[in-house]
């Protein structure tokens, strides 16, 4: 099954993600080993981003409700794990 936002088909969660808020989604996450410049200018686009469309937020969590409505199947969760229980020695007991 395809499925398209507008005209452009979309196949993955980032695709969606992409597409639905109209800007690559590492405007808004950041990429890896950006540096503090590069950092300060992609915040600066956002917060304009934001200042223009100030129900951008409402929005995004609207659209993004509605995809993982519609297509579950794109989001496999998988449960974190717990953390192992740590043992205590009892009173008396040896360690």
């Amino acid at each position: 099954m395809r499925t398209y936002i507008g005209h452009q088909q979309a196949i993955s969660a980032a695709d969606f993600a992409e597409l639905a808020l109209g800007t690559p989604i590492e405007l808004w996450l950041g990429v890896e080993g950006e540096t503090d410049e590069e950092r300060a200018a992609r915040e600066d686009a956002a917060r304009d981003i934001l200042a223009d469309n100030p129900n951008f937020p409402d929005d995004l969590v609207r659209i993004a409700a509605q995809v993982i409505e519609e297509n579950p199947d794109l989001f496999d969760v998988v449960p974190l794990a717990r953390p192992a229980r740590r043992r205590t020695a009892r009173k008396g007991a040896a360690a």
